[in-house]
């Protein structure tokens, strides 16, 4: 069955080729570290997270290149620099390595190139160059702007004409410009911002052109994927094809973005409780502080709950009913832990295929459904005789389960650990210890304390499941 993807571009579905099978590579738009992320930054790294497992599962692991960058070059972050007293690496630091624990306990993997934007000055510089002499470009006032009206295909991606557009965010609006929604790639530096040299002048890059360089210093040009929130198709990745493009003198080809990236994917928008997050309604969740209070596993289940390209309202009933899922799947997998799974052969029929949904257009909601349909389908042969038989079907639909689990990054804990909940040290020594009690009581048939190590545990709001392996505990929901 062949990967299926929603292009931005073409507004359509397109069977996925790759330009070369031994190297898929896949960019998407990183965090910009002044500042801990919110819910919503959280949404883009969780869905290519899962297209890149998807990816490496079809293609082979070394055969997939991810880039994820770092801008650590931005108004912001200077001004955050500025108020602290401090140099913007200390900012850009901090926040990275928050951004990169909050990553993992959504269990992303990180990706295998990570390019920061101040690594990358000599590149940039190089890209406002060649975009210059291909005559796409212009300096002005110590700026070097793009001119828009020189690339014919401009607003192709966000489906926009020029007669409609209005200057972008972090586009500023200025004198010098020939028309509005001309952009920026190089500004002069302000008086103690960091500047770096160039043949304009000392300063700094705009926005835009820093993907673009990037991209192709790391990647090559073009792209299989480019890949981000549907908030940055304009103006951010509009302005990126036509840097990128326009480098290498391709603004009058036929299709001209297909030198840039071949295939574009936006995930939808993130909502608060039906409202969009801003600081102005003081609605702002973050992320740093929502998996510090409950698991990550059960945020990125959320994430994944819906079609990555629709909407998600983030919600507390979404949570819960999240840990209610996986606490389902946790469940089922402790009560089967006699029964390992089987390894899944590579060639197997593709009516058997557990990945299907995902190979449409990273159907999220549709994997969750399957992972369910394998659950009830466990939950029926866990009742059926002989053992042996419904056994062996046990272990083929866990390990089809477990698949697609893997692929969408989530049953990755120990069902039992998973099952005690987030119990301290002390609370689970004590109950470890009153389990082994309780069943030397049981073993020399002392009822009563039996019966009293019990109740305690009752007290306790711990469940014991007792079974051929022996007793497993968890606190009651």
């Amino acid at each position: 069955m062949p990967l299926v993807l929603h292009d931005t571009l073409t507004r359509s579905k397109r069977v996925f080729e790759p330009r070369d099978e031994k190297r898929v590579t896949l960019y998407v738009c990183g965090p910009t570290v002044y500042d801990f992320a919110h819910i919503g930054n959280a949404r883009p790294p969780v869905v290519f997270d899962v297209l890149v497992r998807l990816l490496r599962r079809r293609y082979g692991a070394g055969h997939v290149v991810y880039a994820r960058n770092v801008t650590d070059v931005d108004d912001k972050i200077n001004a955050k620099a500025a108020k602290e007293g401090v140099p913007i690496g200390e900012i850009t630091a901090r926040y990275e390595a928050a951004y990169l624990e909050d990553m993992t306990r959504l269990n992303v993997a990180p990706p295998d190139i990570a390019p920061h934007v101040t690594d990358h000055m000599d590149a940039i510089v190089a890209q406002i160059g060649a975009i210059l002499d291909h005559g796409c470009a212009y300096a002005a006032e110590g700026h070097v702007l793009f001119d828009v009206s020189a690339y014919q295909a401009y607003g192709a991606l966000s489906g926009r004409n020029l007669d409609d557009m209005i200057a972008g965010a972090r586009v500023e609006v200025a004198p010098y410009k020939k028309n509005p929604h001309d952009f920026v790639l190089w500004k002069p530096s302000k008086p103690g911002e960091p500047e770096w040299p160039s043949p304009w002048g000392p300063g700094r890059p705009g926005w835009h052109i820093e993907c673009s360089a990037m991209i192709e210093q790391v990647l090559g040009l073009p792209i299989d994927i480019h890949g981000g929130g549907i908030d940055l198709a304009f103006p951010h990745h509009e302005n990126e094809i036509a840097q990128g493009v326009c480098a290498h003198g391709h603004a009058h080809g036929e299709r001209p973005q297909d030198e840039y990236a071949r295939y574009w994917m936006h995930n939808g928008f993130l909502t608060l409780d039906a409202e969009k997050m801003s600081k102005s309604l003081g609605n702002v969740l973050l992320l740093h502080d929502l998996v510090q209070a409950i698991p990550g596993e059960v945020v990125r289940w959320a994430l994944l709950s819906a079609h990555y390209r629709q909407p998600l309202d983030w919600t507390q009933s979404l949570l819960e009913q999240s840990k209610k899922n996986l606490d389902k799947l946790y469940g089922l997998l402790d009560r089967t832990q006699h029964i390992p799974s089987r390894r899944l052969h590579p060639d197997e029929h593709e009516a058997t295929d557990p990945t299907q949904p995902l190979l449409d257009d990273l159907n999220t909601p549709g994997a969750i459904a399957r992972i369910f349909a394998y659950a009830r389908e466990i939950e029926t042969l866990l009742a059926k005789q002989p053992r042996e038989v419904a056994d062996a079907a046990i272990a083929d639909a866990k390990a089809r389960l477990l698949e697609l689990a893997n692929l969408l990054g989530v049953l990755q804990s120990d069902p039992a650990e998973w099952l005690k909940g987030d119990v301290s040290d002390a609370l689970a020594a004590e109950v470890e210890a009153l389990i082994q009690q309780r069943a030397a009581a049981r073993a020399e048939k002392n009822w009563a304390e039996a019966d009293r190590i019990r109740d305690r545990l009752a007290e306790l709001n711990v469940e014991v499941m007792d079974g051929a392996e022996g007793a497993r505990w968890r606190l009651r929901s």
